[in-house]
């Protein structure tokens, strides 16, 4: 670890949320997001407004990261920001904002990988957490993405099992969209979950391999059997919804567990953490935490503020890239379909 106070401001665009963060070595001293509420009203993230907005946000939402981290721009040693995976037209405000910024300041830059940084959080100075050790399984779950990692290091990580079509965060999405819930719609099932029974109803899980994922299936036969039950009862998503959303839950969680299980099994790395939007869903959290009786692991949970999209996880990565000298050209570009192991 570097003894010299290391500041670093960081930027995150990769989707619909416009965040900078400011980072003293390890410990994060700000990290301001701007939410786009417009894409509500689409039940989805319009690409074209995403970008748009990034623009209208990014100045304001970096001049005031600096502002409550209480330093000047001078005192900067480094701007990291997303290059990617993520929407091409939102990384490129990011990108570009940064290159330009270290240029004028005259400081290097730092090309951060979104998913690795997702892992990284886990790394962010926090006297209540403790930091996983090397290796470590970590388990990638967003709107996005849904992957087991195997992290060797910190810019050393190899993708286990994945999903071969959507992500876990759209199928909690969609899945909300068909319960006429609004977007998001995942926090409202996992609101809606705690007053429910679990086992009401039973949804079929995907035959794929041992530590890949499916969802598709999964919104399909839910979509289907909402559409025959409201057939027969009109009001049957009024009348059931706690113990739809419950249902619909556990069966989602019960999925992640059965593959970090086989991921654990194969490996024989009991140090477990999750990362990634999704992983503030509630009874995910609680089922990986009961993990620690029932099969010996030690689990590792990030805190909420660094669970979605946030800069304060690309600050983190661009620290350990500082630490290691790994500074990128000002000829850097955005990259949408970045992989996990890139970047390394």
């Amino acid at each position: 670890m570097s003894k010299k106070p290391v500041y670093i401001l960081a930027i995150e665009s990769s989707c619909d949320d416009t965040s900078a963060s400011v980072i003293c070595n390890d410990k994060i001293l700000s990290n301001t997001v701007a939410n786009q509420s417009i894409h509500a009203e689409y039940g989805g993230v319009v690409p074209e407004l995403a970008s748009r907005a990034h623009q209208q946000n990014i100045v304001p939402v970096v001049q005031q990261a600096i502002q409550k981290a209480n330093i000047d721009k001078k005192d900067l040693n480094a701007i990291a920001f997303t290059r990617g995976p993520g929407l091409m037209g939102s990384l490129l405000v990011g990108t570009s904002f940064a290159k330009s910024l270290a240029l004028s300041l005259n400081i290097p830059l730092l090309d951060i990988n979104h998913m690795q940084a997702h892992v990284l959080a886990h790394f962010i100075h926090n006297n209540d957490c403790k930091k996983p050790p090397f290796p470590f399984l970590c388990l990638t779950i967003s709107g996005g993405h849904t992957q087991i990692v195997k992290v060797e290091d910190y810019f050393e990580m190899s993708v286990l099992g994945e999903t071969i079509d959507d992500a876990v965060g759209e199928a909690f999405d969609k899945s909300a969209k068909i319960l006429n819930l609004l977007y998001p719609g995942g926090p409202l099932i996992d609101k809606h979950a705690k007053h429910g029974n679990p086992l009401a109803y039973k949804f079929t899980k995907p035959k794929v391999g041992p530590m890949d994922f499916s969802f598709s299936g999964l919104k399909t036969a839910f979509l289907y059997f909402i559409q025959k039950q409201e057939k027969e009862n009109p009001n049957f998503i009024e009348e059931n919804l706690f113990d739809i959303c419950a249902s619909l839950q556990h069966t989602i969680t019960t999925i992640l567990m059965d593959k970090l299980k086989n991921a654990v099994k194969e490996t024989g790395i009991k140090h477990v953490a999750i990362a990634g939007g999704v992983s503030a869903n509630s009874e995910i959290r609680k089922r990986l935490k009961e993990t620690e009786n029932t099969y010996k692991w030690t689990t590792y949970i990030p805190e909420f503020e660094y669970t979605t999209d946030n800069a304060g996880m690309i600050a983190i990565a661009g620290y350990y890239k500082y630490l290691q000298n790994n500074f990128s050209d000002i000829g850097v570009s955005a990259n949408a379909r970045l992989k996990v192991n890139d970047l390394s």
